[in-house]
Order: structure tokens, then C-alpha cells, then sequence
């Protein structure tokens, strides 16, 4: 982080990032809320904290969790918070009772006063509306702009923490294999990014297959600028439900991480000490954290047991193949993390993150798919699309298989510098 950044951004990240770690954990939806509302007036140093679900069939938003309040159902469309969940904005009120829209009538009924509130909608995956989460009286004063801040990134992990709970409770509800697959796919799949963002001169693709023992593979594109972005890919160690959660963990606390500033450094070590902390000893998540700079053509990378990364060479057609930089994210605190690597995308250059589903594909012959066949598959279709080429190697990998069933998850990531 710069030296001028306001020392709150650094405190409110550890505590965030201390909600977004409790992802993992076996907790209900009541615990889980009260964690956030809780989290939300420590950070915020606010008196009381309000979660409000949407009831879709009723169009009715529910107290599920508060400070101090009873149960409570308020109108979709009325007040503050109605106003909040109809438009999907933040509104910050710093004076509640100058306010034509605030509703007094609740603290007439409960005795306390309301002075100010940031109130927040909780937008879940595809779009949904979730709920809205509400925060009142700052201690001191009335909340500002870094409060906004913080909150709206405390925000977006409250809907994180409804749909995962909610996900959950149904997979325990079926006390099945087959549903617990199901369900693990589903987070999985629900996580992966909707688009992919555009960076000026450069063809960007990825594409992820699971198997039917689902396990823990992630990538995401978060944009930072219009010139710059930052990659993540990696695989949570084992099959099943859990490791799908470490992979959606990873993603939110990264996410979180750089919305409160953090770079590529920090961002790596927080998420590396936090995981130290919470998975079990025996797991861990090997992970590509990268950062592509559109205007000095590099990308700057930690590879934390995920490896080999590609460079392709396109003038030389020559291959570079980068190693782990140190180790999975989980396995040991991070005290002495090296310089990231620094690679140098040249006009026509590929970068390509495989996940070793592909690599270890095996045959009948017992023989993988290893970076000779990838290469020879970049070597064929290096001046085509990235779409294109990402389908002709999950196509060679299928076909160097044969019979042979796909045994891991398969993803790929391919980034080209346009030819000038």
C-alpha cells in the first residue's frame, strides 16, 4: 500500500478479510449475519447493524438479523431501505430525522434514536437482489466517504455469506453424494467470471471443466483500470464441497483485498496468512496471483505452487516455462516473499495459466497430455483467437485421453498481446 493511503483502509482489510475467512465455516445463516452486522459496527464504529432479507414471493424485506430489533417486515418499495433495495444503491443519511423518507415510527416503538445510517443493498450472483444491510449512528460524527468505501466492500460479502449459507443448509438438507457434487459445481460455476474484461491490444480467454468428483479450480479477471488487470487461477487441494468453498474464499478475499487498495504483494500475503490459519493442515491452494499492465506490456506475477506457466514467444516461437515462485496459499506463513517475476509481453507473445487437469491427463498408454502437447497445440493456433485456441486444446486434451475419463478439473486462461 502507499504511505499516503489513510491508516483505516489497513485496519478495515484485516477485519474484512476476518469476515470473508468465515466463508469456510460450519455456521448457520443467524451466526453468519450476526458476524457481518457485528464486523460492520466495529469497523464503522457504529451502534447498531441491521440485515434485511428479500422476500421474493411477498415482495417484502425481513429483519433477519439486528442490534436491539425485533422481528420485522417492511415493503419492498417504502422508506429507506425500500428505496435502497429498489434502485440497488448506497444511501447515506447523515441526518435521519431531516429525512422525508425515514420511518420514525421505529423508533417511537423501540425507544432509541436514530441520529445517521448508511444503508447498502446485498447483491448476490447474477444480479439478485439478496437483501440490504443497514448500519446506524457512527459514533462520532456522521459517515463519509471511506466509510462508503468500506462498507460497500463489507456489502458485497454479506451476499456472499447468504448465498454460500444458503447453498449449504440445501446440500445438508439431501444428505447425498450426488447433491453435494451438484451443489459444489453450482458454487464453483456461480463464481467464474461472467465476462471477460477488455484491456486495449490484448485477447484475453478462459474456460473451466469440472469433473464429476468436483474439486476446488477458480479464475477470475478483476479490472483495476482500463490499462490494467489483475488474474487469478488456482486449485484447492481435494474433491467435494470443501474445496469448492477454499476456491470461492480465495476469490472474495482477494476481491476484497484490492478493493481496499492492497497490491499484488500484500494482497498475497494477507490472503496466504489468513488461509495458514484457517484450513486444516493437510490443505492448501496452489495459486497464480498476476497483475497485466497494458502500458509497460508486463505482467507481474506470485505463482504459489501453480506451475508451469507459459510464455510463448511469438517471434521466436520460443517457450519459456515458469516454475512455482514459492509455495501454496495455506502451507506456511508468508515471512520473506521474493520479487514477483516480471515477464515481458511482446507483440503476438501468449501468456497461458493451465491447471494440471490438462497437464496430467493421462491415456490409455499412462502417458499425460504434459507441455509437449500443449505446446503443439499453441505452435498450430498462435495467430488465431484466444477462444479459439482455449477450445482446440480442451479438444486435444479430450482426444489425447481417448477413453480415458477426465479425472481433475481442466482450466485455462490465455492472454495475447495483439500484434502492433
Amino acid at each position: 500500500m502507499q504511505n499516503s493511503r489513510p491508516q483505516i483502509e489497513i485496519h478495515a482489510l484485516n477485519q474484512i478479510l476476518e469476515v470473508t475467512r468465515k466463508l469456510a465455516a460450519p455456521f448457520d445463516l443467524d451466526t453468519m449475519l450476526s458476524e457481518v452486522v457485528n464486523a460492520a459496527r466495529s469497523i464503522l464504529d457504529a451502534e447498531r447493524g441491521t440485515v434485511f432479507l428479500y422476500d421474493k414471493d411477498t415482495d417484502q424485506l425481513v429483519v433477519k438479523v439486528a442490534t436491539e430489533l425485533g422481528t420485522m417486515r417492511i415493503p419492498a418499495d417504502k422508506g429507506i431501505v425500500g428505496e435502497c433495495a429498489q434502485k440497488r444503491i448506497l444511501i447515506n443519511v447523515p441526518d435521519c430525522y431531516a429525512d422525508k423518507r425515514f420511518n420514525r415510527a421505529i423508533d417511537k416503538e423501540t425507544g432509541y434514536r436514530s441520529r445517521c445510517m448508511l444503508t447498502l443493498p446485498l447483491i448476490g450472483y447474477e444480479d439478485s437482489l439478496v437483501g440490504v444491510l443497514q448500519i446506524l449512528n457512527k459514533k462520532n460524527g456522521v459517515f463519509d466517504d471511506q466509510d462508503e468505501y468500506v462498507a460497500t466492500a463489507l456489502a458485497a460479502q454479506a451476499a456472499v455469506v447468504l448465498h454460500r449459507v444458503k447453498m449449504t443448509e440445501a446440500m445438508i438438507a439431501s444428505e447425498k453424494l450426488d447433491r453435494e457434487i451438484t451443489i459444489a459445481r453450482d458454487v464453483q460455476m456461480g463464481t467464474l467470471p461472467k465476462k471477460v474484461p477488455t484491456v486495449d491490444g490484448y485477447d484475453i480467454a478462459g474456460t473451466f471443466a469440472p469433473t464429476d468428483q468436483t474439486g476446488g479450480d477458480l479464475y477470475d479477471f478483476i479490472s483495476i483500470s482500463d490499462k490494467q488487470l489483475f488474474v487469478l487461477m488456482g486449485d484447492a487441494t481435494g474433491h467435494g464441497i470443501g474445496p469448492a468453498l477454499s476456491a470461492t474464499q480465495v476469490r472474495a478475499m482477494l476481491r476484497v483485498a484490492l478493493r481496499l487498495g492492497a497490491d499484488l504483494d500484500e494482497a498475497f500475503t494477507h490472503i496466504n496468512d489468513q488461509l495458514v490459519e484457517d484450513l486444516p493442515d493437510d490443505r492448501f491452494v496452489t495459486a497464480f496471483f498476476g497483475q497485466l499492465d497494458g502500458t509497460s506490456h508486463t505482467v507481474r506475477f506470485h505463482s504459489g505452487g501453480q506451475g508451469p506457466i507459459m510464455h510463448f514467444h511469438a517471434e521466436t516461437r520460443h517457450y519459456d516455462w515458469y516454475e512455482p515462485s514459492t509455495y501454496p496459499l495455506g502451507y506456511m506463513n508468508q515471512t520473506d516473499l521474493k520479487e514477483a517475476t516480471v515477464i515481458k509481453m511482446a507483440p503476438g507473445d501468449i501468456l497461458g495459466l493451465v491447471s494440471d487437469g490438462i497437464f496430467e491427463y493421462e491415456n490409455e498408454a499412462s502417458v499425460q497430455f504434459g507441455q509437449t502437447g500443449l505446446a503443439r497445440i499453441v505452435d498450430e493456433h498462435a495467430e488465431g483467437s484466444m477462444d479459439e485456441l482455449v477450445t482446440q486444446i480442451m479438444q486435444a486434451t479430450y482426444r489425447h485421453g481417448g477413453t480415458v475419463s477426465q479425472a481433475d478439473d481442466m482450466t485455462i486462461v490465455l492472454i495475447r498481446r495483439l500484434p502492433a
